[in-house]
């Protein structure tokens, strides 16, 4: 009896230790280098690591997380960073798209970067398709709070804790129609930051990913 309670425990544990595995944050940055990350330098030099930040300057270009084995891709995640913009810049968080050697993304969404560039879509939008016009939720100069979520068909966006965007993509979905492009749809692929333009710059760190069933 006790023999079997002892491996009823063991077999418990080895469960709940796969489950926390699988449930755990995986970290996509080390602060140190661009390690796991694949720039398709359309500006060569966009991205830099300084001081343990991300830095994301220079001009268009968009650095694709690949992973340690360069085989990333997700479908059901959660997404967190912490993110500072700068006075005009323009940056974004694209998930479900593919690497592009240059372009915007034509594959996936874009979560918005911006809390005073000239564009009225502001941070925390999914950009497009709810967007977070005029009064953006975040102030440049200062560390904030980016987290997302897509499970099924529905996307959160939350900035500081609270909640920009809570969208379910509709079964009549036509990206086409609605955005011109055939990729803007809830699939599977990478995560992907935006740099924008030669006036943006702007900072990330501390970035986490973790896979949802």
């Amino acid at each position: 009896m006790k023999k079997l309670l002892l491996v009823s425990l063991f077999s418990l544990g080895t469960s709940l230790a796969a489950t926390a595995a699988e449930n755990a944050w995986t970290s996509m940055f080390n602060g140190k280098d661009l390690t796991g990350w694949k720039s398709n330098d359309e500006t060569p030099n966009s991205f830099y690591v300084m001081n343990g930040v991300l830095k994301v300057a220079t001009g268009r270009a968009h650095l694709f997380y690949v992973g340690a084995d360069g085989k990333a891709s997700f479908k059901n995640f959660e997404f967190k960073a912490k993110v500072l913009t700068t006075p005009g810049s323009n940056s974004g968080l694209y998930f479900h798209t593919k690497f592009e050697e240059k372009g915007w993304p034509a594959a996936g969404y874009e979560c918005q970067v911006n809390s005073t560039h000239t564009d009225r879509k502001k941070t925390g939008g999914l950009y497009g398709v709810s967007d977070v016009n005029d009064n953006a939720p975040s102030k440049d100069f200062e560390w904030f709070d980016y987290y997302i979520k897509v499970e099924g068909k529905r996307v959160l966006i939350q900035i500081n804790g609270k909640t920009t965007v809570d969208w379910t993509q509709p079964a009549d979905w036509d990206p086409v129609k609605t955005k011109n492009s055939a990729g803007r749809k809830i699939s599977e692929g990478l995560i992907a930051i935006q740099g924008h333009d030669p006036k943006s710059t702007t900072y990330y760190k501390e970035l986490f990913i973790r896979a949802l069933p």
